[in-house]
């Protein structure tokens, strides 16, 4: 079930239809558990109320999806292009019941963890099913998810077998518990503090100051040929993922959420060239980067995530439209928008951050 699914033993739907009047109703029924004696009669209100809650939600979904049927709606988007979906379904539960209940009750971070754990196993049993294809013939030649955030993505593909790390802007609680052992990364440590930096941005000192940004702070964005990078709502590193992926010759999957320049700063992309995808700032910053991709030489794929996220679209780059020696990176840059800036929102990072790590 669902994350978002309540907690009872099952859930049915009851059809019932009057030929004599040619009507019918839906209902929704719930199997609950057996009440705890222990549990308050304030808190069992509370639990009937969620659920009554919940009840009407689904009612609500049943009849906007039969309505849409009946008028002839069309899907917007497709899921499963690159993926089936029987075999992403079967690894997510696979997943699901291997981790799910550890990972929620060992949650660190003060987000939700009934949310970020179960997007992120969906999202490793779309990469682990999308591997199986890529690499069935070759050795798996690791992967780096930059932006990687709490670590758990990265965490539970290195739990499947997969060898790779990842790396942030800033260390998260989660880390003490997930980190290990990495030959892929500069530390050693599967989960590690580094700032991007482009090795195609200038190193500008600002104001006249002197040049703060160790060796030890930064990543350059080069990676080992065929790693497959992981952008994963990786803001302000989400326009430069495909850059990277194609100056190093690496494979990508990028997974949009807010929009950044490729100087760091917020901004809003152009509209969206297909008119019918609406003008969102979401929608916009989705074509502006599959724009980057495809001018870096990447043929981009798209695939709907089946992820508790409205932020789920995944770009996929393993195929390219040019060589390398064919893409003039620089003019990439100054086609959208120039990286002058970045440099300096990087010191400005830096100086931000606890020392002593």
């Amino acid at each position: 079930m669902p994350y978002y699914h309540p907690k009872v033993r099952g859930v049915g739907q009851l059809h019932e239809w009057d030929p004599a009047t040619n009507t019918g109703t839906i209902s929704i029924h719930f199997l609950p558990f057996e009440e705890d004696h222990a549990t308050g009669e304030a808190d069992r209100e509370g639990n009937r109320v969620k659920l009554g809650r919940v009840a009407h939600h689904l009612l609500q979904t049943i009849h906007k999806h039969g309505h849409a049927n009946a008028v002839g709606y069309v899907k917007r988007v497709n899921h499963d292009v690159v993926v089936p979906r029987e075999r992403f379904q079967d690894r997510y539960s696979e997943l699901k019941n291997k981790y799910a209940r550890r990972l929620t009750r060992s949650w660190l971070e003060t987000t939700d963890p009934s949310k970020h754990v179960f997007e992120d196993l969906g999202i490793a049993a779309f990469l682990i099913e999308l591997w199986r294809d890529m690499y069935k013939d070759a050795e798996f030649p690791g992967f780096v998810d930059i932006g990687c955030g709490n670590g758990l993505l990265v965490h539970i593909l290195r739990e499947e077998g997969y060898t790779g790390w990842g790396f942030d802007a800033r260390e998260r609680k989660s880390w003490a518990q997930y980190n290990g052992s990495s030959s892929m990364s500069p530390s050693g440590k599967s989960l590690q503090r580094l700032l991007l930096l482009p090795s195609v941005v200038p190193r500008e000192v600002a104001n006249g100051e002197q040049d703060e940004v160790g060796p030890d702070d930064i990543h350059d964005g080069i990676f080992p040929k065929g790693t497959f990078i992981i952008s994963n709502h990786a803001d302000e590193l989400t326009p430069w993922t495909p850059i990277l992926a194609a100056i190093s010759e690496c494979p990508f999957i990028m997974i949009p959420c807010c929009s950044h320049n490729l100087t760091g700063d917020r901004w809003r992309a152009p509209p969206p060239r297909d008119k019918t995808k609406g003008k969102s700032m979401f929608a916009s910053l989705v074509d502006w980067v599959t724009l980057i991709a495809e001018d870096c030489g990447w043929k981009v794929e798209t695939e709907m995530l089946r992820i508790p996220s409205t932020r789920n679209t995944g770009l996929l780059g393993r195929t390219r439209t040019k060589d390398l020696d064919e893409v003039n990176i620089a003019g990439v840059l100054q086609k959208y928008g120039g990286v002058g800036g970045y440099y300096n929102n990087v010191v400005k990072l830096l100086k931000s951050m606890p020392r002593g790590h």
